[in-house]
């Protein structure tokens, strides 16, 4: 019988890193041209999309992904958040909207973290979902998986933000909306405005 059993999701955080003394100056006319990719809605949804797409790019290069998911599954946030860092992706990410659950994987995995002061991000542990038609031997070794996993799950997330895992807690358990201002001021992301008159696109291009 097949039973599909995909955790819903993760949060942890970690300080912002600085900015990287071997990126080359942002006026430099030899800089390789920069793709963009739109993470948006749920991850288990168009999984299939988004790993061709992020497998199709050079290695080792400079681009932007644009968040707007609530998460999905965990899976498909583990496996975005290893190719980006796998593939040595030099990644700008930026919350537009809602950067939540497992969709907070792989925005920790960018190398750079821009937000807005809307930007909202739900942190909170791996959420158990399954089937109603489970025997009992595959709950019971299921739910020994599930307690390894949650633990590792978020150490990993502490690690890709680079902070104590303590300060992921805070908002991982229970669970928190946390704002784009939050962020920032935990030193895990750079803060933006769209909507102001200054070009805040060479803000992103200069990391």
């Amino acid at each position: 019988m097949n039973t599909k059993r995909r955790p819903r999701t993760l949060s942890p955080l970690k300080s912002y890193p600085g900015k990287s003394s071997g990126l080359r100056n942002p006026g430099s006319r030899d800089r390789e041209p920069a793709w963009e990719i739109a993470l948006s809605g749920d991850l288990g949804d168009k999984e299939s999309d988004l790993v061709s797409r992020v497998v199709e790019l050079p290695r080792g290069s400079r681009g932007t992904i644009f968040f707007d998911s609530p998460g999905g599954s965990v899976y498909a946030g583990l496996t975005l958040a290893s190719l980006i860092r796998l593939r040595k992706l030099n990644v700008a990410g930026v919350a537009l909207g809602e950067c939540s659950s497992a969709a907070i994987l792989p925005f920790a995995a960018c190398r750079h973290r821009f937000v807005t002061t809307y930007t909202t991000l739900l942190f909170h542990p791996i959420r158990w979902q399954s089937e109603d038609d489970v025997r009992f031997e595959e709950a019971a070794e299921w739910a020994r998986h599930f307690k390894i996993m949650e633990s590792d799950f978020d150490r990993l997330q502490a690690q890709l933000f680079g902070c104590e895992q303590s300060l992921l807690d805070q908002w991982t358990r229970p669970g928190k909306f946390v704002s784009g201002q939050e962020l920032v001021d935990a030193g895990l992301a750079h803060l933006i405005d769209p909507f102001a008159d200054e070009d805040q696109w060479q803000m992103i291009e200069a990391r």
